[in-house]
């Protein structure tokens, strides 16, 4: 009786999730916002129906699989890096180093650096 009421929130905060990921990509106004829809509330929406499922079958069939926490973790180490590299790519395509505000006095925008400098992991500590 508690597991299907936990899984049954979860299903319901997976979909007021995923409803609102799916609203946002479609009504915010450009690019860069609409890339916080399906990286937070879609990932979340997502995650919460994994883990209704990670609790069901347990309780319900007495069978433990691990798929569900091995797709939960997979998309949450993922959907971040899928977005980082979306808004680099956005960066590169649709600005230019005016366009974004200034960094600290003596540094740069990482993406927009020479690659012919020194790079931060070239440093060796102390220097």
């Amino acid at each position: 009786m508690i597991a299907e009421i936990i899984v049954s929130v979860l299903l319901v905060l997976g979909g007021f999730f995923g409803l609102v990921g799916s609203y946002g990509l479609v009504k915010l106004p450009d690019p860069m916002t609409r890339l916080h829809a399906p990286t937070k509330s879609a990932t979340l929406g997502v995650g919460a129906v994994l883990v209704a499922s990670l609790i069901w079958f347990p309780a319900r069939h007495g069978v433990l699989t691990w798929h569900e926490l091995l797709i939960t973790l997979f998309l949450f180490l993922t959907a971040p890096v899928t977005g980082y590299f979306i808004a680099k790519a956005h960066m590169h395509l649709g600005w230019s180093r005016d366009d974004l505000p200034r960094p600290a006095p003596g540094k740069d925008w990482a993406t927009f650096c020479d690659p012919d400098k020194e790079s931060l992991v070239d440093r060796q500590p102390g220097d």
